[in-house]
């Protein structure tokens, strides 16, 4: 653990030369993060199978690939976000034009989780990097294979006076937040989002924090149950269940409880074969500690599929739990591992009415082909955001930006969303000489009844 506040300053001091202003600049540094991820990434896939035993086809899918897709449309569409944005003027402003001027922060301090110990720690970066702002990263502890190839390669790229990588575990983000920084972008729980708010407060430093929280997943009597139960596999069980937006429990309409949940355990052995904890590329947890905590929620309900564990190795089998009530322990925190509760519904207003009644979810995913159905559950629940018969998906969507509300989250990024989230927006008038409005003026003669014409 060093002495963060010599680097703070160093990079206070790299932005205030001005450099990182440059469009030409942003887009070299992207191209030059984007040569590098490339060049490591045989690296990078070797330290996410010895973190959490990823294959290479999740690890490129989630962690490399989306990246790379993130720099690419980003580059795209740089230089025509970065231009100030001439914005309507009102006629009591006649005379005057208008403008936005986004321009960066500063140094921000981006804090990475471990369960996408690469790709949360890259996408906030593309962000800020694209919005002209200097950048310290702590990534996880817990991957630290992946931490030490990021770490490296960040270190190649960069001089730390722009971008720099400080490794550590607790100590070392409390003493990060001890400085005084321009913006800070967490990734993780909810728990340590309130810490990370709090030492923001300090500062009153503008934060994203990407949270989490328990997703549901419902599926009505009109979905397709075939093509609804692999995506709900696949959603759930990519990377063991370890991702903040994986459906959390499932609603199941009473009439297809039973024809679904034969579907879905036939999709959970096409996707993770007969014997999931011996498959090669089957996702780990990430440590004893949080394996012992999802071991325990096994003895919840009943289990109707999986429920094979391996503690050595760290593995826990995709597993489906029936007869659960939102008293079960497994209900009252996010799951975050391979275990699927499922709760029955007959009336849809009885499962709107359990979501509201629980701290706001990160996302939800429905499975109907009802519109009026699809409007009731957007509409009649806050949530981040989440997919129409899909799971997770929205999450790759550049278009869409990703993020929580309520407890799940504050603020959104990806594709624009980044270069917004990392740019403060500056709102620039700009008043003509040619002339001045003289009932602006409180000693002109009957000006208020010329202000009352205009505004009303």
């Amino acid at each position: 653990m060093g002495n963060f506040k010599t680097l703070v300053d160093k990079q206070n001091k790299f932005f205030h030369s001005g450099t990182t202003k440059s469009i030409s600049y942003r887009l070299a540094a992207l191209q030059k993060l984007r040569n590098g991820i490339k060049a490591h990434e045989k690296q990078l896939m070797d330290a996410l199978k010895a973190d959490l035993n990823k294959s290479e086809f999740e690890s490129y899918t989630s962690e490399i690939g989306i990246v790379l897709e993130e720099i690419r449309f980003i580059q795209k569409h740089l230089r025509s976000w970065s231009k100030p944005k001439r914005v309507k003027t009102p006629i009591t402003h006649v005379g005057s034009k208008s403008y936005i001027y986004p321009e960066p922060y500063g140094v921000v301090l981006i804090i990475a989780p471990w369960n996408y110990p690469f790709q949360l720690a890259v996408a906030p970066l593309i962000g800020a990097i694209a919005s002209g702002n200097c950048a310290i990263i702590k990534p996880s502890e817990l991957t630290p294979k992946t931490s030490a190839v990021f770490g490296n390669m960040i270190g190649e790229i960069f001089s730390e006076e722009y971008v720099s990588v400080v490794q550590g575990g607790i100590e070392t983000s409390e003493a990060l937040l001890a400085e005084k920084f321009d913006y800070i972008f967490f990734t993780g729980s909810v728990s340590v989002g309130k810490i990370i708010m709090e030492a923001a407060a300090k500062h009153v430093t503008p934060v994203t924090l990407e949270l989490g929280g328990k997703s549901p997943c419902i599926v009505h009597e009109d979905a397709d149950i075939k093509l609804a139960a692999k995506r709900i596999a696949w959603g759930k069980f990519m990377n063991a269940g370890q991702t903040c937006v994986a459906p959390d429990y499932l609603y199941v309409h009473k009439n297809i409880r039973d024809v679904f949940l034969h579907q879905l355990g036939l999709a959970i052995r096409e996707l993770y074969g007969e014997k999931p904890l011996k498959n090669p590329n089957f996702t780990h947890i990430v440590s004893k500690r949080h394996f012992q905590r999802l071991e325990s929620f096994l003895q919840d309900g009943e289990i109707i599929f999986g429920g094979e564990k391996d503690e050595e190795n760290l593995v826990i089998e995709p597993t489906v739990v029936m007869n659960i009530t939102w008293n079960d322990p497994i209900m009252m925190d996010e799951i975050f591992g391979p275990i699927l509760p499922v709760l029955e519904y007959q009336k849809l207003s009885n499962v709107i009415e359990g979501i509201q009644q629980h701290p706001n979810p990160l996302a939800l995913y429905l499975f109907t082909k009802n519109e009026q159905l699809q409007d009731e559950v957007i509409t009649g629940i806050s949530f981040g955001g989440g997919c129409i018969n899909d799971t997770v998906y929205h999450l790759a969507s550049p278009y869409l930006p990703f993020g929580g509300v309520g407890s799940s989250g504050v603020g959104a990024y990806h594709g624009k969303g980044s270069f917004d989230t990392f740019s403060h927006h500056k709102s620039i008038l700009k008043q003509t000489t040619r002339f001045d409005l003289p009932f602006r003026y409180p000693n002109m003669k009957n000006g208020l009844n010329i202000i009352k014409h205009f505004i009303k």
